[in-house]
Formats: C-alpha cells, sequence, structure tokens
C-alpha cells in the first residue's frame, strides 16, 4: 500500500510506513469480517424464514388433510346411518307381515334376513317371502337393498332364484378369468360350478 494510499507524504520513514501499513490491513481486515459477519447473518435470516415458510405450509397442509379426512368419515357415517335407518324402515312396515317392531327386533330380523340367504345359498323368492312373512315383491326389494349396498353379494338368474356367492368365490372366479384370459361363458359356467358352492349350510 503507498504512503499516499495512506494518507502521508512520501517522506515517512520505512517504519512508520509498515506500521500504517499493518495498521490500515487490520482495519480492513476487520472491515471485511464485519461485512461476511452480516452477510452471513442476512443468509441465515432468509434460510430461517424459509424453513419457517415450509414448516407453516406443512402444518397447513396436514389441518386440510386432517380436515378433509374428518370430513369424508363424517360423510360416510352419514350415509351409512341414512343406509341404516332406510333399511330398518324396511322391516318396520306393519302392514307387510310385520307389526312396528323396537328397534332391537327390527336389527334382530335384519340380521335373520342376511343369515338365513347366506346359509340357503339358492334362495327362491316364494320362499324367502314365506319364511318373513312378506309378500314376493317386498322380498325381492328387502333382497336387493341388502345387495345394493354390499351386504349380500351374488346373482339372480334367468329363473329368479338369488344364488348367494362368497368373497372368496367371487375372487376364485376372478382369479380363474384373469389366469385363463378369454373364457368362453360356457367355460366360466363350467368352472363356476367348480369353486362356487350352491349347497346350503349345514
Amino acid at each position: 500500500m503507498s504512503p499516499e494510499a495512506l494518507g502521508v507524504d512520501g517522506n515517512v520513514g520505512k517504519k512508520k510506513l509498515a506500521k500504517l501499513q499493518a495498521k490500515a490491513e487490520k482495519r480492513a481486515q476487520r472491515e471485511y469480517e464485519l461485512a461476511e459477519r452480516e452477510e452471513r447473518k442476512k443468509r441465515e435470516a432468509e434460510q430461517e424464514r424459509r424453513e419457517e415458510e415450509r414448516r407453516r405450509a406443512e402444518d397447513e397442509a396436514e389441518k386440510a388433510a386432517e380436515l378433509k379426512a374428518k370430513l369424508e368419515r363424517e360423510e360416510r357415517e352419514r350415509r351409512e346411518h341414512e343406509e341404516y335407518l332406510k333399511m330398518k324402515e324396511q322391516f318396520e312396515i306393519g302392514e307387510e307381515g310385520f307389526d312396528q317392531l323396537e328397534e332391537e327386533e327390527s336389527e334382530n330380523l335384519m340380521r335373520d334376513f342376511v343369515n338365513y340367504v347366506q346359509k340357503t345359498k339358492v334362495v327362491y323368492m316364494d320362499e324367502l317371502a314365506k319364511q318373513f312373512k312378506l309378500r314376493t315383491e317386498d322380498a325381492l326389494n328387502r333382497l336387493n337393498f341388502f345387495v345394493e349396498n354390499g351386504t349380500l353379494s351374488g346373482v339372480f338368474d334367468d329363473r329368479g332364484k338369488f344364488i348367494y356367492i362368497t368373497e372368496e368365490e367371487m375372487h376364485a372366479v376372478a382369479k380363474f378369468i384373469t389366469q385363463r384370459g378369454r373364457v368362453s361363458v360356457t367355460q366360466l359356467a363350467d368352472y363356476s360350478n367348480k369353486l362356487i358352492n350352491l349347497e346350503p349350510a349345514a
């Protein structure tokens, strides 16, 4: 660093000049370190701000997901309750063979209806109606109701019988179709007879 840059004339001694130069370098180093420290603080503050924003965004996303799940659960429970009330109502119609039933009796009757179909496996509508003191049309309506809401699964044949098929039997038929690829209706019928038990449960 020249004497002029240090603010002294050219006649200053070498020793003095060296001292002034060292002092100036120290000051410059301090200023540099100070500026570097300030810059680091700014970077850290910016990083902290971004981190805080990220945390806040994650919290908001989590709360939104929780709220969505809660609303979906409430909606599902509401639908299930409505289906239950509708089903219960179907079993409480006095003029179709049942007096007004208490809630527990109504639930037992619904359970008995489902159990009867599951155990019988091949259900004739007139026998189902007779079993539960219903008109054939009402027995069919109630059976359809249980099929639609997923309580029972099965198929109606061309003669109006209902064949109850368990979930395991359905999976077995689906697996057969997947493994074979293309399957004719005859093959499917033959194989389904082997997979689906049509005998009433003991």
